[in-house]
């Protein structure tokens, strides 16, 4: 695993593509995202954002670019999913991932605990780059007191108290570039190269883009609702 400032220091300025295919999607398969990955990189991304450790492990053999390991999980009704607990923690340890990403709102976490605890569960058994994501200005404040390495605007647009917020969310950006010390990755709904520039612009340390790259569903529906309003 590259050391946290060489990690830093490839994914500066750069692409990074999320390959995740939920098991409801028809490329979800270990293989099909490791593939992806392995476009994505042919194509100069810097960096991949993929999902559970069965995924992970496949594209970490793989693929030379840094990774991002998280790990999807639903406890009942709780709303936090993204790394929820240390359980799915531990379950990404094998990938030696440099950086984890967990989901850092303030919402209530499925095991009860804060996040300032559940950051310091995490530093006793993992010495990479810890990714907060978050949704809002004061999450992004409060993860970088606590000691994560990394924001990342994930979520912004996605907690009920932002869902008026635009997508992405690059006036979150600008306003976070101000008062942070620690790198602000742009993530959520940047779907086009065009966006990817204006976040970079306005502080982003990097970029990641998925369902634009990797969700070919998606990708043909916005072709099909297009084609069929212009009714020609």
């Amino acid at each position: 695993m590259k050391s946290s400032t060489d990690t830093l220091k490839n994914i500066k300025g750069g692409m990074i593509v999320s390959c995740q295919a939920l098991e409801d999607e028809p490329l979800h398969s270990s293989t099909i995202m490791m593939r992806m990955a392995k476009a994505a990189e042919m194509g100069g991304a810097v960096g991949i954002r993929a999902n559970t450790p069965q995924d992970c492990i496949e594209i970490k053999e793989n693929v030379k670019l840094t990774l991002i390991a998280i790990y999807k999980k639903v406890y009942g009704n709780n709303n936090v999913y993204i790394t929820p607990t240390i359980e799915e923690v531990k379950s990404l340890l094998p990938v030696n991932a440099e950086i984890i990403a967990v989901d850092a709102t303030r919402r209530p976490r499925p095991d009860g605990k804060t996040l300032e605890e559940f950051y310091n569960d995490i530093r006793k058994i993992y010495n990479g780059l810890i990714m907060a994501d978050i949704s809002d200005f004061e999450e992004a404040v409060e993860a970088e007191r606590i000691g994560f390495d990394i924001v990342s605007t994930t979520l912004s647009g996605y907690t009920e108290y932002t869902l008026n917020r635009p997508k992405p969310d690059i006036e979150l950006i600008e306003k976070l570039k101000v008062v942070l010390n620690i790198p602000i990755i742009a993530e959520g709904n940047v779907e086009t190269p065009e966006l990817a520039v204006k976040c970079l612009e306005m502080g982003a340390f990097a970029v990641v883009a998925g369902g634009a790259i990797t969700r070919p569903q998606l990708i043909t529906k916005k072709f099909v609702d297009l084609v069929n309003k212009a009714k020609i």
